[in-house]
């Protein structure tokens, strides 16, 4: 069962460059919303690692450009949880045009998990063990 979601985005004023084109730095904030909602729909929050004492930082994300977003674009990040076996999360995202379903973007980040005290978690969590067998990962 492949787990993902979707979070529509306005392109704002505030997120664009002088050419109204998106400023590369707002792309992770996209990709944070995305995260957020996936978590929302599968019971993976950031409050949910906190709660299980845990953190679960971006090691890796790469920003595949296709084409330029603009001001007043009406977008969509769909978002897919790549399952791992690793003590990894692993998810795939595609920035898309909501009408034409045209591709502005593809990304990918990983996230590891850390105890309360910073140190790098090398198996998966209970929790996260959990979380994988429930949705069949």
């Amino acid at each position: 069962m492949e787990l993902k979601a979707s979070k529509d985005i306005d392109i704002r004023f505030s997120e664009v460059d002088m050419m109204k084109v998106v400023w590369h730095g707002s792309y992770p904030i996209y990709l944070e919303d995305a995260r957020e909602e996936f978590g929302r729909k599968y019971g993976l929050t950031y409050q949910g690692y906190i709660d299980n004492r845990h953190y679960a930082p971006i090691v890796d994300m790469r920003l595949e450009y296709k084409r330029p977003l603009r001001y007043g674009t009406k977008a969509r990040v769909d978002i897919v949880y790549r399952p791992t076996e690793a003590a990894k999360i692993v998810f795939e995202y595609e920035i898309r045009d909501r009408q034409s379903d045209e591709l502005y973007c593809k990304a990918r980040t990983v996230q590891v998990f850390m105890d309360m005290d910073y140190n790098l978690i090398l198996t998966n969590p209970v929790f996260f063990e959990k979380w994988k067998n429930k949705w069949q990962q």
